[in-house]
């Protein structure tokens, strides 16, 4: 595989997870596109329109059960970074909006990932070190664990869709649907992992795992994404979202050995990337304007 190939291979998986929970979404409920406010019924026109001996067809969202515009939204967030394979990387944080209009705001997102140590690693991180080890006791191999430690992204939201669904008995949930597009910056932890010395000694029930911490990087990234509002009342809503963080980093070091120089062999960029996906509550303030009618 080509070097470009290589680099876009991170970014496209994250790009294919984000697919994928669109189509999850579309196969919810159907959905109608978002009005800019709230509608209300115009009755002379609906009466004229039956005398003519017209059907009036009913929108199908009369009305929105949740107005957004000119509000702020403040959402604690919890969640995962599914697309590292050799650590578990939980991610907690707390995101920032203001609300334009019922479709535009913009959001600032600020994530934290605890470091787990040796309790976080995956155990085909182990089984890759055992490998290495096994096959030669003088292996020079170890698994690099690049994790997510922080970061921010600014971006603007757009909400093009605002739906209805009905799930149980006469119970409806109103939701909306987003996409965030923007920069941010993250932190990223270079650990690696390498076969510890008790093992190495044979010591019964030894952790084959040793960490090795390096200083974090710092990373400029891409911020893209989707995500969803279940509204729960005018003022808090459920909150799903889901977001590829890609950014330039250098090429993971498995410690090999350039047989010509015998040094390290030289690291290239390539193009990776943090796939982060949360749920939270959004509590909005102030509190929503009453409408003139509420159905």
């Amino acid at each position: 595989m080509t070097p470009a190939g290589r680099m876009l291979q991170p970014l496209a998986r994250s790009l294919r997870a984000l697919a994928f929970s669109t189509l999850a979404v579309s196969a919810l409920a159907a959905i109608v596109p978002a009005s800019a406010e709230a509608k209300e019924p115009n009755a002379a026109q609906e009466a004229l329109a039956e005398f003519n001996g017209k059907q009036v067809l009913p929108q199908a969202i009369e009305n929105r059960f949740f107005l957004k515009g000119n509000r702020f939204e403040i959402a604690p967030t919890f969640g995962y970074v599914p697309n590292n394979s050799f650590v578990d990387n939980p991610v907690g944080g707390v995101h920032l909006a203001y609300h334009f209009s019922e479709q535009v705001a913009v959001e600032g997102a600020f994530l934290y990932a605890p470091f787990l140590g040796n309790g976080g690693v995956k155990n085909l991180t182990k089984t890759l070190l055992d490998i290495a080890y096994q096959g030669d006791p003088n292996t020079t191999f170890q698994q690099p664990l690049d994790s997510l430690q922080g970061g921010a992204a600014f971006s603007l939201r757009y909400a093009p869709v605002y739906g209805k669904i009905n799930l149980i008995g006469e119970g409806v949930i109103n939701f909306d649907v987003y996409g965030t597009a923007g920069l941010g910056l993250l932190l990223i932890r270079k650990d690696v992992a390498v076969v510890s010395e008790d093992y190495k000694s044979g010591v019964e029930g030894a952790d084959p795992v040793s960490l090795i911490s390096a200083d974090p990087a710092a990373a400029p990234a891409l911020n893209l994404g989707i995500g969803l509002n279940f509204f729960l009342s005018q003022s808090i809503s459920l909150k799903l979202d889901a977001r590829t963080l890609a950014y330039i980093g250098k090429e993971a070091d498995y410690g090999n050995i350039d047989p010509q120089t015998g040094q390290p062999e030289a690291l290239d960029t390539e193009l990776q990337s943090q796939f982060v996906t949360t749920a939270g509550v959004s509590i909005f303030v102030p509190k929503m304007k009453s409408r003139a009618f509420n159905f």
